[in-house]
């Protein structure tokens, strides 16, 4: 195989990525100031702005996900259990002894079986419970005649809480990430560029060679 610099994230990829990275960033910071646990930003304003981001990342998700099933680009998610213990065993152990990352990116396959595994809880768990229970919150008037004891909303705010949570626990495990092996810069570079160091069958480059050059910049070094 030849290791060949190739675009494998297209605007749509690198667009969607930094729009979300910029809601849930905005939805973080005003959460905790709903939440009191900063002053940083009015109340008023928090609850204003973080209703508003969320509006726009629930449909920026749902363009999201038309587009992964048209595109087929969802199959990048489905997790496969070879190679899944000799990453997880890196990761917890490999990363700081010097080893060598034990998975290869190859052109249909741009995540390790671990990043699939959690990239899908997180599409398919975090993100519904996020925004089902915000919903449930933001549209608390239509249904509050229904829970006089106020228990439905005290379990749906904390639901709604502990998926935000564990969605932060997920960006600082993944910006933790981003800092070992090659470096953080190296890991960001192919999500603003879209090119990415990936392994090619010699039947692969020739093909975009000669059907998607534009695809193709040098050798890695």
């Amino acid at each position: 195989m030849a290791e060949r610099q190739v675009l494998v994230y297209t605007f749509f990829n690198r667009l969607w990525h930094w729009s979300q990275v910029v809601s849930i960033f905005a939805l973080l910071f005003t959460g905790a100031a709903i939440m009191g646990l900063h002053d940083l930003i009015p109340y008023g304003l928090a609850v204003t702005v973080h209703s508003l981001v969320a509006i726009v990342l629930l449909l920026l998700w749902a363009f999201a996900t038309f587009w992964l099933f048209t595109t087929g680009a969802w199959k990048q998610f489905l997790p496969s259990q070879i190679g899944l213990l000799q990453v997880a065993k890196f990761y917890a152990w490999g990363v700081f002894h010097g080893e060598t990352h034990p998975y290869r990116k190859i052109l249909r396959r741009r995540h390790n079986p671990l990043q699939a595994l959690a990239y899908l809880a997180l599409k398919i768990m975090l993100f519904p419970a996020i925004w089902i229970t915000g919903l449930m919150y933001l549209g608390f008037t239509f249904w509050e005649h229904l829970d006089p004891s106020g228990t439905a909303i005290w379990a749906v705010a904390n639901l709604h809480i502990l998926s935000a949570f564990a969605i932060a626990s997920f960006v600082v495990a993944h910006v933790y990430l981003l800092t070992i092996g090659h470096g953080f810069r190296k890991h960001v570079q192919p999500m603003v560029t879209g090119f990415e160091c990936i392994d090619l069958t010699p039947e692969q480059e020739a093909y975009l060679q000669e059907e998607e050059p534009g695809r193709l910049r040098e050798r890695c070094k």
